[in-house]
């Protein structure tokens, strides 16, 4: 199959399985092959506590999945890529832990070999001031490690699978169908909107009509979906237009459209697309093309993880350092942890000491406690 026609199917997949979570495990088989991996994985984590949860997965065992939760989460030295990469942008497992130190980790040790695992490309979806939601890609020991390519292919996925992860926490729902995605639409605490090519509504939700009757970030306007920034409005109409050609012409655009009412609070937009795959059912029941999800926006704060980098000017070496001191102990454990020598653990250590302004291990516990809220005032 052709690079291309392959994309444009994958694209119809991922947004398919936005509407029946049932599809993702096949989903993500079909992407593990594209970007050239054996297993693929949706998986989300708590900013503070570092729990967290592979919402879908494809190619690992069960008791890997709750293994890497349980306990290994904590020492993936890949739970720092957000601090290095900005979100969309893939990024290498071994770039995070450079120079073979991954290879020598005990998380690799006891995680990733025993699964025949050699590195991962993983890239970070949507992240708040206290989740994060990431994609990953791993390679098996016959794919050799993450390359370019994987990258290159990973770039043409992430924009529809940011959109599709966006659009699931707006609905905040996995199990709907396209069949049934009409009858609930009522049900959705967000604003939504079936429009036609050319932005007409051919139907709104409970919560959609309650935000046009405020004729404030949207609004009809000759029975068209109106937004009060001319901008945004033209660049939505071009969204439409694309939609009704098919999953691979809507692209990269649209993925966040941000509204500001007139009191200055911020809601955002999603488009999904509804003119191709099993989406279609909904969209021809309705006229539409697009459906377009209205929800307020989130508190836009900083990670506590890359606040606290900001703050002292720690390097991602440095702030895993700190993290590992923290989470398993002293210099020797941190090492074997890290997959690196003592001696370079006790360098970069005296250098968080200096930035912070701290002299004690115990001192860096509270000050990492009070940046991710687990000590009161």
């Amino acid at each position: 199959m052709e690079e291309a026609e392959w994309l444009t199917r994958l694209i119809g997949d991922i947004y398919d399985a936005t509407l029946d979570g049932s599809l993702w495990p096949d989903t993500l088989k079909k992407a593990a092959g594209f970007i050239g991996g054996a297993n693929a994985a949706v998986w989300s984590m708590d900013a503070a506590s570092k729990a967290g949860e592979a919402v879908y997965w494809y190619g690992f065992e069960q008791s890997y999945v709750d293994a890497y939760f349980d306990e290994y989460v904590k020492l993936d030295p890949s739970a720092l890529s957000h601090v290095v990469a900005r979100p969309g942008e893939p990024i290498a497992q071994s770039q995070v832990s450079p120079n073979g130190e991954f290879h020598r980790t005990r998380f690799y040790r006891e995680w990733s070999r025993p699964q025949g695992i050699v590195d991962c490309m993983l890239v970070t979806l949507d992240k708040s001031a206290t989740t994060l939601a990431r994609f990953s890609v791993s390679r098996r020991r016959r794919d050799g490690p993450a390359d370019a390519e994987m990258a290159r292919r990973m770039r043409f996925l992430t924009p529809h699978l940011r959109r599709a992860s966006l659009i699931g926490r707006a609905i905040d729902f996995r199990t709907a169908t396209a069949q049934s995605f009409s009858e609930t639409l009522d049900g959705l605490s967000v604003g939504m909107f079936l429009v036609d090519a050319g932005g007409r509504i051919v139907h709104a939700n409970a919560a959609g009509r309650v935000i046009l009757a405020a004729d404030d970030i949207v609004r009809l306007g000759g029975g068209r979906l109106v937004i009060g920034d001319m901008r945004i409005d033209a660049h939505l109409r071009t969204i439409f237009t694309a939609a009704a050609q098919g999953d691979a012409a809507i692209g990269t655009r649209g993925i966040v459209l941000t509204l500001t009412a007139r009191t200055g609070e911020r809601h955002i937009a999603h488009v999904l697309p509804l003119a191709s795959g099993a989406r279609r059912r909904v969209g021809m029941s309705h006229l539409a093309v697009a459906s377009v999800f209205v929800r307020k926006a989130a508190l836009d704060k900083a990670l506590p993880l890359e606040t606290i980098a900001k703050a002292y000017k720690l390097s991602p070496m440095e702030l895993r350092i700190l993290l590992a001191i923290v989470e398993v102990g002293g210099a020797p454990d941190v090492a074997d942890v890290l997959g690196i020598a003592p001696s370079t653990v006790r360098t970069h250590l005296r250098h968080v000491y200096e930035k912070t302004g701290t002299a004690r291990q115990v001192d860096l516990v509270k000050l990492a406690a009070s940046f991710l809220g687990l000590l009161g005032p």
